[in-house]
């Protein structure tokens, strides 16, 4: 991709850049504020902040190795959030699929 995905940033006065900044943090916080389930989940919420809007090429593991990368991630926190609380509840979809 050579086309600089940022221009829109250069039209912006310091107001606009700041509501932008604000936007983007907004945004991050609410990622990095997910706990229990809901650091499992997919979050293209995440990626819509961005101005192109593309539909991700997203690809999923079988299931034996998609578990196996959930064990990996929940030993990954073990080791860098020794102290992270406890979530001890079972998941419930909270949207489900009609």
């Amino acid at each position: 991709m050579s086309e600089n995905l940022d221009a829109d940033l250069e039209t912006l006065d310091r107001a606009g850049l700041v509501a932008e900044i604000r936007r983007l943090r907004a945004g991050i916080r609410r990622h990095r504020d997910s706990s229990g389930h809901d650091l499992c989940w997919h979050h293209p919420e995440l990626w819509g902040l961005l101005p192109e809007q593309i539909e991700p090429a997203v690809a999923v593991p079988p299931w034996p190795k998609f578990l196996r990368g959930c064990v990996a991630y929940r030993e990954a926190l073990e080791r860098e959030l020794p102290r992270a609380g406890v979530h001890d509840a079972e998941y419930s979809d909270p949207a489900p699929q009609p």
